[in-house]
């Protein structure tokens, strides 16, 4: 049997600022973004360049407790991994963007971290993890 996770929806304010933050500040690929008449909406996803794993859902709120919900999609823990093959260009690259960094960079046993937030203040870590990593290591 093969499973993979295919998409995680993370709940926005709006489609247009979202797309410009994960496109234009994080550098991600804009992937789709269809109009879906029948429930008024759009279908929107990105995904990291050179990314074969999940994709975002950028899923705009239509409910009052999904507005509650933007910002802290899991109640202010790390929420999403942004696995890097080189940490510090992408870290200065962030940096240039004016992404706010939380917690600052730290060697630990499994890679090289920092915390950031993304344009609604879930919070991420950038990672580069050690070449020994279980997770580079699969099969």
């Amino acid at each position: 049997m093969k499973q993979s996770l295919l998409h995680v929806a993370i709940v926005v304010q709006d489609y247009d600022e979202a797309i410009d933050f994960y496109v234009n500040k994080l550098k991600f690929d804009l992937v789709e973004d269809v109009y879906q008449p029948e429930q008024d909406k759009r279908w929107v996803t990105v995904s990291p360049p050179g990314s074969d794993g999940a994709a975002l859902l950028l899923a705009k709120a239509s409910k009052p407790e999904q507005l509650d919900a933007i910002g802290n999609q899991s109640g202010g823990r790390v929420f999403l991994f942004l696995q890097t093959d080189d940490f510090w260009r992408d870290y200065d690259n962030m940096v240039k963007q004016d992404i706010q960094f939380v917690r600052p960079p730290q060697e630990a046993e499994y890679g090289t971290v920092a915390v950031f937030e993304d344009l609604y203040g879930n919070l991420w870590d950038l990672i580069q993890l050690k070449d020994d990593h279980p997770m580079l290591n699969r099969s």
